[in-house]
Formats: C-alpha cells, sequence, structure tokens
C-alpha cells in the first residue's frame, strides 16, 4: 500500500452499515474452494422469542473437506452455522477494500460483530477428531547421508532409555501405553455414556498410565475443581455432544 493512497468516499456512507464476523477457519478454507463467484452459502434472519436469530447455512457442493465434488461422507464439515451476536463494545469499526491500484475504499461502519459457529453434530464430531488427530501426526524429517556411518560404540552394561523404561513400569505398574489415536478413541466412546468420569475411572476404562492419560485427557477435558461434579472430568465444550441444562430447560420452554 502506497503512502500516498487516499480513501475514496464517493458514493459511500459513513452511515452504511456492515457486520464483523468471525468464522472457523475450515469454514474460510471452504469459501476459498468455490468457483469464481460462486455461491458459499445462505444466510437466514429470523426471529425466535422475540429475539433475532441468524444462521449460516454452507453450499452442499462445499461440504467436502478434501474439495468441490468429493463425497467422502467421513470428511464432511458441518453446513449449519448459527451466529452468535455480540455488541460492538463502544468501538467504531470500519471495513476497508483496495482495489487493483493503490485507491483505498471505505466499504462502511460496523453496526454488528458475531461469531459463526457450528452446530455440534456427526459431522462436527468427525471433523474435531480427524483436526486432532492429524495435530498430534509426528513431524518425520528424512535425510540423505552423504557416506556410511562409521562411529564405533562402546558396549556398555545398560542403556539410559533402557533404565528409563523399566523406572516408568515400575512406576505405572504393568499398564503399556496404547497409541495416542487409540485412546483418544476409548475416552470418546465414554464420554458419549457419561457426562462426568473421576480419574481413577478413566484409568480402568482406558488401562492406561495416569500421566500418559491426563497428558491426553488435558487436550479435549477440563477438570472440575468445585462444584457438585468436583474431582471430575468432563469433555470441553467444542467436543460435548449433549445439550447443556440450559439448552434442555429452552427446549422444554418452547
Amino acid at each position: 500500500m502506497s503512502d500516498k493512497a487516499q480513501v475514496n468516499l464517493t458514493g459511500v456512507k459513513q452511515s452504511k452499515g456492515v457486520w464483523l464476523v468471525k468464522v472457523p477457519k475450515y469454514l474460510s478454507e471452504q469459501w476459498d474452494k468455490a468457483p469464481e463467484k460462486g455461491e458459499v452459502g445462505k444466510i437466514t434472519i429470523g426471529k425466535k422469542l422475540g429475539k433475532t436469530e441468524v444462521s449460516f447455512s454452507l453450499d452442499a457442493e462445499l461440504t467436502a473437506r478434501g474439495g468441490v465434488g468429493e463425497n467422502d461422507a467421513s470428511t464432511q464439515v458441518p453446513r449449519e452455522h448459527p451466529f452468535t451476536m455480540h455488541a460492538a463494545g463502544g468501538q467504531t469499526l470500519a471495513v476497508f477494500s483496495q482495489g487493483d491500484g493503490d485507491e483505498i475504499r471505505l466499504e462502511g461502519m460496523v453496526v454488528h460483530r458475531a461469531e459463526c459457529r457450528p452446530v455440534v453434530n456427526d459431522d462436527y464430531m468427525r471433523l474435531k477428531k480427524l483436526q486432532l488427530k492429524e495435530s498430534t501426526k509426528p513431524q518425520r524429517l528424512s535425510q540423505q547421508l552423504e557416506r556410511a556411518v562409521t562411529t564405533i560404540f562402546k558396549p556398555r552394561a545398560d542403556h539410559d532409555f533402557n533404565l528409563e523404561h523399566d523406572k516408568k513400569k515400575k512406576t505405572d505398574g504393568k499398564m503399556v501405553r496404547a497409541e495416542r489415536q487409540v485412546v483418544l478413541d476409548m475416552l470418546f466412546s465414554a464420554f458419549e455414556k457419561h457426562q462426568y468420569y473421576n480419574i481413577k475411572d478413566l484409568v480402568d476404562i482406558t488401562k492406561q498410565p495416569v500421566t500418559y492419560l491426563k497428558e491426553i485427557i488435558r487436550e479435549i477435558g477440563v477438570y472440575n475443581s468445585k462444584g457438585p461434579h468436583k474431582s471430575t472430568w468432563e469433555l470441553k465444550p467444542e467436543y460435548r455432544h449433549y445439550r447443556s441444562a440450559e439448552e434442555e430447560d429452552e427446549m422444554q420452554t418452547a
């Protein structure tokens, strides 16, 4: 952007209102796959119990995470995304655009702020599990050697890693660590049956060492240190596949 660029206000009133909406990263990635001038979805605005409700429905052609036209059901992204509305917070915000040249154009002033969140369903849970699995993949690096390795190792009675393994085995008993994704699948399966578990019950279910299990569950769960479910674990909100007490009350009232 040039230092001499000026803002073009011709034909645009500062009173023109625009919305500033935060969307999930995967949703913006799906939009990038849409053809030029193609439709990415629809916005629906309605009222319920006197309150304005806004939601975004992703175009069916863009639900395949692998790309447009792919129909692998295991990699579908959620279609429905209700908005959570927020007040502007006393801030004065504006939206600008820049053309091919250095001209900057004022598009409007922000009158509403919102977050676009997915409906928690089977597609969303599969997506979160896949994202978590991809984030835990080890970063491997291959390197071509210029010559053969000729380092000579002196014989030792035992190696450090063997001593460390024996120490952990004594500490954790006879439990053997399973693959990280296997443990995650067992945890998700358990939390589909009950909302709260203490760590002892989770150890019994997964048959994993306590320290290893806590390391994994911290990624997907929260620990209740007080309240009626003190000293128990439950899934983080983004992984929960059930309604909260407030949602249940709202459904019964409706």
